[in-house]
């Protein structure tokens, strides 16, 4: 369920673990796992990711018909409504597939993961921001009999230290990222390029189709799209407020 992991212009890293821990979220969450008999919690969040690697400069949505990109998920169906091609490509076969050919365009993570499995040497063009994962968030799943067996103290030391790793591996992501960052810039043959806003209002525009249809798909989805969709956009006003109001600010005072 992308609505647990990330969506296309969804929640951030810290506005899931908000909604979640403390919007509703779990329960809804837990109704869903149980249908596969699985207890889920967060494990582990990547952060904003990027947009991707592109052989060539994209300029216009007309740019994205029969480009072949390899994404996957509630974004790769976006892409696919602007034209694109979208081909699903393992972690570890990006790289050949941009350098042979076989595909113009990946997303993966961020610097430090792209550049640890080597796109900075399979294509020149790197765009920012990502519109499909926001706040990705990794999942432990434990069988619902297993974890309904467990003692109370066993199963708050075990959400206690899954809730950890969410705060270290993004604590980790942020860091290396900021690492490899450095190394493309100062690498100099990365273009690291914004998409331009006639690409993220068309982005924008057919990510809102996308979730309404798959929130269409059953009343548990549609249950867990009005969660997510309430409180996403309270959050959204509290943080236009607090930490984009504050970055502007800290931006121009530290000019």
């Amino acid at each position: 369920m992308s609505f647990f992991c990330a969506v296309p212009y969804g929640m951030t890293a810290d506005e899931v673990c908000s909604w979640i821990e403390f919007g509703g979220g779990q329960s809804l969450w837990d109704q869903l796992g149980a249908q596969f008999d699985i207890k889920p919690l967060m494990a582990l969040n990547t952060g904003v990711q990027m947009g991707g690697w592109f052989v060539k400069e994209i300029n216009t949505p007309q740019d994205f018909k029969g480009l072949r990109y390899r994404m996957p998920g509630p974004g790769g169906e976006v892409l696919r409504r602007m034209g694109a091609t979208v081909i699903s490509v393992p972690g570890g076969q990006i790289v050949g597939a941009l350098k042979s050919g076989a595909i113009d365009a990946s997303e993966w993570v961020g610097p430090w993961m792209d550049v640890e499995i080597g796109l900075d040497q399979a294509a020149d063009y790197y765009y920012y921001p990502g519109f499909h994962e926001p706040g990705t968030n990794n999942t432990l799943g434990i069988n619902k009999k297993l974890w309904d067996g467990l003692s109370p103290s066993d199963r708050a030391l075990i959400k206690t230290a899954a809730e950890a790793e969410v705060t270290r591996s993004l604590a980790q992501f942020n860091a290396e990222n900021v690492k490899s960052l450095k190394r493309l810039r100062d690498g100099k043959r990365v273009k690291l390029t914004r998409f331009n806003d006639e690409l993220i209002k068309v982005f924008g525009k057919l990510s809102k189709e996308v979730l309404a249809d798959v929130a269409a798909e059953d009343p548990l989805t549609r249950k867990i799209y009005d969660s997510y969709m309430n409180f996403l956009a309270g959050i959204m006003d509290w943080g236009e407020l607090s930490e984009t109001g504050y970055r502007n600010t800290r931006r121009l005072a530290l000019a």
